[in-house]
């Protein structure tokens, strides 16, 4: 990873190119910033300027054998951390006869989906319904690798990402070595919720705010990238209001099936079918975690269709076929934009306490009760 292959964000390379300019670098760096930024892809592109063999006064080169190796993140004295499944011994055992690699899989994942999330994570790995965390046993681990002598001479580098899984015990571990590292060590923590790191954590990290891309940085990385004509990218960098990630994700999107189902969902609770609603949220159920909130912001989205059909901005629209033709009947006719303030908040309610880990089957059946309610006042007062 380059610097160049970042889209924008000029005051921050320049920042950090500066800084080991003038050997003002902090030996242990706090990369955070909203999801879809480039706190990873940036934390890469710093490594790559650290080992390049022939960087310019704006970029590592690109070709030395230390950028190729760093192209493949295959670097002897790059190391990574991440969020894994807390195991027990058999377990363990377990995986260990299946040899899971699970660095070469955070590799491919890091290379495939550098503006990913930890839900992307979750999935590309398989893991859903498991409690991840980064362990004292890995913290151990970290510390143990950066004892050693460095492969090349140069810098040791430990990146931590998602370090907002670092269990209390596992940072506690690791305050001595942050604050008194090796010489030529480098900690980079990588996390989109720096608040839940401890304070002490915090205090021994100096602070690289990656800040959300702007539509203009979004709209050039998807048209110079080749993802689509330039009249999409605007659309899509108006929609995904600075997250990269998913501005690929609506390129990506060909049938994107929870628009079906929450078209029939709201098809159900303007009907007032409770029986197949009451069928629904056992299915709903039955979800894991993070497909239970991909549907509630999916509605959200369906939500802003509507909003954007009533407001005449058709341009902006970006459902098509029998969705296309949801939108249009329901706007106006059941939703009008009076009551989509009123849906959104129903919606981040339920959000919310699915974070907080409520009963997924009694959030979704009472808010399908609220939006069957809301669209019943309206076909009355209608």
């Amino acid at each position: 990873m380059q610097f160049a292959e970042i889209p924008g964000l000029p005051e921050t390379k320049k920042h950090l190119i500066n800084a080991v300019k003038q050997n003002h670098l902090a030996h242990a760096l706090l990369f955070h910033g909203p999801e879809g930024s480039a706190s990873l892809t940036m934390a890469l592109a710093l490594s790559t300027f650290l080992y390049c063999q022939n960087p310019s006064e704006e970029d590592s080169c690109g070709t030395c054998p230390a950028c190729q190796r760093m192209a493949k993140l295959v670097m002897p004295d790059l190391n990574f951390a991440f969020p894994l499944i807390s195991k027990n011994k058999e377990e363990k055992k377990e995986e260990k006869e299946d040899k899971v690699d699970h660095l070469a899989n955070f590799r491919k994942f890091a290379l495939e989906q550098p503006y990913g999330n930890i839900h992307d994570y979750i999935y590309f790995n398989g893991l859903e319904k498991k409690q991840l965390n980064i362990s004292v046993g890995a913290a151990r681990k970290i510390i143990q690798t950066l004892s050693l002598v460095s492969f090349e001479g140069g810098y040791k580098m430990m990146l931590i990402w998602g370090a907002e899984y670092l269990n209390t015990e596992a940072s506690n571990a690791l305050l001595k070595i942050l604050e008194e590292p090796q010489h030529k060590t480098i900690f980079m923590l990588i996390t989109s919720r720096p608040e839940q790191l401890l304070t002490t954590i915090l205090s021994r990290t100096q602070k690289v705010m990656i800040r959300a891309f702007t539509d203009e940085e979004i709209h050039e990385y998807l048209v110079n990238g080749g993802f689509c004509d330039a009249q999409t990218a605007s659309q899509i960098a108006m929609i995904a209001d600075g997250n990269l990630r998913e501005a690929v994700r609506l390129v990506h999107q060909v049938e994107d099936q929870q628009v079906a189902w929450v078209r029939d969902w709201f098809r159900l609770c303007n009907r007032r079918n409770f029986k197949e609603i009451f069928t629904l949220s056992d299915a709903y159920h039955k979800y894991d975690k993070e497909a239970q909130k991909s549907v509630l912001q999916t509605g959200m989205n369906v939500l802003r269709e509507i909003l954007l059909k009533n407001s005449s901005v058709d341009s902006l629209l970006r459902t098509k076929g029998e969705d296309r033709d949801f939108i249009e009947k329901i706007s106006g006719n059941v939703l009008t934009e009076d009551h989509i303030p009123g849906l959104y908040q129903l919606f981040n309610q339920a959000h919310y306490h699915l974070e907080r880990n409520g009963n997924a089957k009694l959030i979704f059946t009472d808010l399908s009760m609220e939006i069957a309610r809301l669209m019943m006042k309206i076909s009355q007062h209608g």
